[in-house]
């Protein structure tokens, strides 16, 4: 249960504002499980990993009632290794979510920080991943940003107040680059429609220089060189793009206990850098995936779902394109409403060809999202884990 704190007992630095009405909500999620990968780099591979349901997590959000319908929020939210204490994200100590702002029931929401894109907010709870798939059910290698691989630093951020259902926003995070407006620079936007049982989203994100120290790829790391999603096999040959652009659209319908949902995306890397070969430099690669998903609440403890995930990769140099087949189920049991144990399986097959990071053409091989890649076209993996919230 979320315990709540008022501000001036928790954090000093209120003490000047005690007229007005102010709160700090402590809250978390501590996500532990075992895993096992049939083909980790060739072998079998057994081991226990935090946060795949759901990041496992530490947080404070707070308001403060400023008069008039606005409030003054911020959130500071940590992610961390339940397994062995350490920090996630790179080592960032809220490298989840950081921010504070102005919030309007009128006009809306106005924040700046560490914050989510607009694909992540409104297409990406679409996605099996974002609910009971956890992150292996992502898109493979999260090459759309669904499941929220990457955050964006220096961002100012918009949501709207909530029209009759109709939600919108967007994003602008600058690069901070001397001489250069446009270098490292993040920008999205997006809608969503909730009518009952119906609800609809769509996103676009466009990030600049994503592989370079401080782009898109590289925003959970204090490191120089990109993260280790950046050089995945099946979009790290492309990561080298001037610019890293996603178009999404996510829908779900509810009826009785079962709900189907949809999503879509269309990926682009534009303008392949120079470490390709001279015929592949300055062209661009398109992925395009499609997921249908379906989940049924059998009784109000136990959830039952299962998705389908097509993604048919770039070409390039007249190679064949890359095809990715992914299937997952996953089982979902409450002991409570804070605390669910849960199963998942995940299984990918790639077919075609992709290139690598020297520009090269190579077999496609299998890279279920979050774990070690496949030596091969074939990869699967399975998860009994447990959740609490608090």
């Amino acid at each position: 249960m979320k315990k709540s704190l008022l501000a001036l007992a928790a954090l000093g630095a209120f003490a000047g504002v005690a007229h007005a009405q102010s709160s700090v909500t402590l809250y978390g999620i501590i996500d532990v499980g075992i895993n096992m990968n049939t083909n980790a780099g060739g072998k079998h591979k057994y081991d226990m990993s935090s946060g795949v349901l759901q990041g496992s997590r530490f947080g404070l959000r707070g308001t403060e009632d400023l008069g008039g319908g606005l409030k003054a929020i911020f959130v500071l939210e940590n992610g961390f290794n339940v397994n062995n204490g350490t920090l996630g994200q790179g080592g960032l100590m809220f490298g989840r979510q950081a921010y504070v702002g102005l919030s309007s029931s009128q006009f809306g929401t106005v924040t700046l920080g560490r914050q989510y894109d607009s694909v992540v907010d409104y297409v990406g709870p679409f996605e099996a991943g974002d609910q009971w798939g956890g992150s292996i059910a992502a898109h493979p290698a999260d090459l759309d940003n669904f499941n929220n691989s990457f955050r964006t630093n220096n961002t100012v951020k918009y949501t709207s107040a909530d029209y009759n259902g109709l939600k919108f926003g967007g994003t602008y995070s600058l690069g901070g680059q001397a001489g250069n407006f446009t270098g490292n620079q993040i920008w999205s936007l997006g809608a969503g429609y909730n009518n009952g049982p119906l609800v609809l989203g769509v996103g676009y994100l466009n990030a600049r220089t994503p592989a370079a120290s401080g782009g898109l790829f590289n925003t959970g790391s204090t490191a120089a060189a990109p993260v280790a999603a950046a050089v995945n096999p099946i979009y790290g040959g492309f990561s080298s793009a001037n610019t890293y652009q996603v178009i999404g659209a996510g829908g779900a319908y509810t009826f009785g206990a079962a709900t189907v949902g949809l999503t879509y995306s269309n990926t682009r890397f534009i303008n392949l850098g120079k470490t390709f070969a001279s015929s592949a430099a300055g062209q661009s690669a398109t992925f395009n995936n499609a997921e249908v998903n379906f989940k049924y609440q059998l009784t109000p403890a136990l959830l039952v779902g299962a998705a389908y995930d097509y993604t048919r990769g770039a070409e390039i140099n007249g190679a064949s394109r890359a095809q990715y087949h992914q299937g997952a189920l996953g089982v979902d049991y409450f002991l409570s409403k804070r605390t669910d144990v849960y199963l998942i399986g995940v299984y990918q097959h790639a077919l075609g060809d992709t290139l690598n990071q020297a520009g090269q053409t190579v077999a496609a091989t299998a890279s279920i999202a979050s774990i070690t890649p496949s030596a091969n076209q074939n990869q699967f993996t399975a998860r009994i884990g447990i959740r609490h919230k608090f």
